[in-house]
């Protein structure tokens, strides 16, 4: 397919193309100059931990250290699945309450991201308010290490145990990608919505204005008159 007669017709009408990213250029200039900073992405914090079954819980006849670590692995996976659950959030939103803050448990559903690497397990929790995400993560910490047996048979409804690597710190959340960048992604937008003008203009163009557009519909040019 031959694409340079529709890239001539899409030249042919750059204004159809400047129209729209003039427009959105404008717009984005106008946030520029009023210094507006990008809508803040909330806060968030994250903390490292591990965690280990409860070698008296469930008396074991034989096994090695492979075994005590292997079985830290798979406490850890299970940790990391529950953690994204409702009822991790819905225990959270209860612990919170002992303390009189009253979060509802589906507000929490999605803030708890979680993660592992072998033995050990990370938790992100984002939030809007620093204070409150301080006590969101106290809060979770505390279900981690003492509700995990509830929800656990293999435990043998001893609680596993679960040891912080760091401590959780509250901080900033980058902005999101498209407040960072909105000014190009509206510029981007405007053109490609001139693009999309101009090929729709090409397209229901009835009018030819070359040669080889002639000589395309089957029709024979004798001569041509140069346009000076």
């Amino acid at each position: 397919m031959n694409l340079t007669p529709i890239l001539r017709g899409v030249l042919r009408r750059w204004w159809l193309i400047a129209i729209p990213t003039v427009i959105a250029a404008a717009f984005a200039l106008t946030a520029l100059l009023r210094n507006e900073a990008p809508t803040g992405g909330g806060f968030s914090t994250s903390f490292r931990y591990s965690a280990a079954q409860n070698l008296q819980a469930i008396p074991r006849t034989e096994g090695d250290y492979q075994d005590i670590w292997l079985s830290s692995e798979l406490a850890v996976n299970a940790l990391t699945d529950w953690i994204t659950s409702s009822s991790f959030a819905l225990e959270t939103s209860n612990r919170l309450a002992e303390s009189g803050i009253a979060i509802d448990p589906a507000a929490l559903i999605g803030r708890f991201v979680a993660d592992n690497e072998r033995s050990v397990g990370v938790v992100s929790i984002g939030w809007g308010n620093d204070s409150e995400l301080a006590q969101i993560a106290s809060a979770a910490i505390w279900v981690l290490q003492n509700r995990n047996a509830a929800y656990f048979a293999q435990l043998g409804g001893t609680p596993a145990t679960v040891t912080l690597l760091d401590e959780p710190h509250v901080a900033p959340a980058p902005p999101p990608l498209v407040d960072r960048f909105g000014p190009v992604i509206r510029i981007a937008i405007g053109l490609a919505a001139g693009v999309g003008l101009a090929l729709l203009a090409h397209a229901f163009d009835p009018i030819v204005r070359r040669r080889d557009e002639v000589e395309a519909l089957g029709v024979p040019v004798i001569v041509t008159i140069p346009r000076a």
